[in-house]
């Protein structure tokens, strides 16, 4: 879910080939999440699924998506969640309970012969086995794939504050509170899309946020930051009843330190607010890892997309074709780099 704050901070629209050349730490959960709840029947909400059952909703997007990356010109780095901090286990159960709730409410709508594709998404979970199965297409694929110690977007958001990478490619806004200088939104949703309830579509686009406008632009420090989405909510804890964004901003800048805004506030969380600012400040991130593009693996994919998964032979042989152009030309590149 991430800290809600998009209505007051500064962003601009790129295209995929503003960010050609560059690398992009990929949240992976977040993305992948994005594809298994957006890639359903319409009417149903039923995700894709192969000829055994197995849902094949994430591998769909993954594959496309992730090609179409690579024909623009971006490196991505996925990067997969390790063990997450206690205090978000909390929050991992409440949403389980949300998405029971949902899944109650896609079996009426079904029985009913009613629209039911908002109770599908809002049940839609990623399993071990379906996060496997994304970590080896891309592994095929020739993606470089990063298991993080802890939470995936403070590892994106590390490897950014490095230098390592461009940016940090989430929809959650959580990768500013851990202090990465850039973070693209829409990465994995930009294209023409309907607009929900109605025959209008629009051109979304990739969102460019660079962390130093967001803190220039609201007058607050980095600090301070985090302070506010504690006020409003992170996925550490449930935030301060009354405080939305315009709020949380007047008293952080009234205020100043933490120790003064909770003076101001009734904090009724049991955990203490100083661990969580700890939380962003002090991630679990680890500083061992290379990135390596190489060439799609194109027996392997075709075996593991369309006989194991049932994916059209013809789209994954485009796919396939794609991504050994884009390997070998940025391969010319690189050496021509080299020689001059």
């Amino acid at each position: 879910m991430g800290i809600q704050i998009s209505e007051i901070i500064p962003k601009k629209e790129v295209e995929f080939a503003d960010l050609s050349g560059k690398k992009i730490a990929i949240d992976a959960f977040n993305t992948i999440f994005q594809f298994l709840s957006i890639i359903r029947d319409r009417f149903t909400g039923e995700p894709l699924k192969d000829s055994k059952g197995n849902v094949t909703s994430h591998l769909s997007g993954l594959m496309y998506r992730t090609t179409n990356f690579l024909d623009a010109g971006i490196k991505p780095i996925y990067v997969f969640d390790g063990e997450p901090p206690k205090l978000k286990r909390r929050t991992q159960q409440e949403r389980e309970a949300v998405r029971e709730e949902a899944r109650e409410k896609w079996k009426e709508a079904l029985r009913k012969g009613e629209a039911a594709m908002k109770y599908a998404q809002a049940a839609s979970q990623l399993t071990d086995e379906m996060l496997k199965d994304a970590k080896k297409l891309l592994e095929l694929m020739g993606i470089p794939v990063l298991q993080a110690p802890g939470e995936g977007e403070a590892q994106c958001s590390f490897m950014t504050k490095q230098g390592d990478v461009f940016a940090t490619g989430s929809q959650d806004h959580d990768a500013l509170l851990f202090g990465s200088p850039r973070l693209v939104k829409n990465l994995s949703i930009a294209g023409r899309k309907k607009v929900p309830n109605k025959e209008v579509y629009i051109d979304l686009k990739p969102e460019l946020i660079e962390l130093k406008e967001v803190l220039e632009s609201l007058g607050i420090n980095q600090k301070q930051l985090i302070i506010m989405g504690m006020l409003i909510g992170t996925d550490y804890n449930e935030g301060v009843k009354g405080f939305g964004p315009k709020r949380s901003l007047e008293i952080v800048k009234q205020e100043k330190t933490l120790e003064k805004v909770l003076k101001k506030v009734k904090w009724e969380e049991k955990v203490e607010p100083e661990e969580i600012m700890k939380l962003f400040l002090e991630p679990k991130v680890t500083e061992k890892y290379e990135f390596k593009w190489t060439p799609p693996q194109q027996e392997e994919l075709m075996k593991f997309m369309v006989d194991e998964h049932d994916f059209s032979q013809e789209r994954i042989e485009k796919a396939i074709q794609k991504m050994q152009e884009r390997f070998t030309s940025g391969t010319q590149s690189s050496l021509k780099g080299f020689v001059k």
